[in-house]
């Protein structure tokens, strides 16, 4: 038999949420004003992963204030479509993705992450 139901859906959470966990306490600790969810599907349009939205770290200035949180997305479908061939393989693909989309939120750009081969 399968798994049972919602047991695929807290594995995918739970793979968010030890990719978050992997980084150092203390870079986690510089994290300000970013939700991370998990949600079903990326724009229409759109063949991301996950997708950062918000202003970097290193844009925010001294009249930073009083906005919503930055917004970190990892996209279920496509990452299960991907990478859903096996749980290992999956993880592995949740916890890039985590980590790349959390690299923005630091200001790193992809041309960057490109040159540090973390793209």
């Amino acid at each position: 038999m399968g798994e049972p139901e919602g047991a695929a859906e807290h594995d995918f959470e739970r793979s968010v949420e030890e990719a978050l966990e992997s980084l150092p306490e203390d870079l986690r600790g510089f994290m300000s004003n970013v939700a991370i969810l998990v949600e079903d599907e990326p724009p229409a349009g759109r063949p991301l992963l996950g997708l950062y939205q918000g202003v970097p770290l290193t844009r925010r200035g001294s009249g930073y204030g009083g906005v919503l949180p930055d917004k970190i997305s990892v996209y279920r479908g496509p990452l299960e479509r991907h990478y859903g061939q096996s749980p290992e393989s999956l993880r592995t693909a949740i916890r890039r993705v985590v980590l790349h989309e959390v690299a923005h939120h630091f200001g790193i750009s992809d041309e960057r992450l490109r040159e540090l081969d973390r793209y």
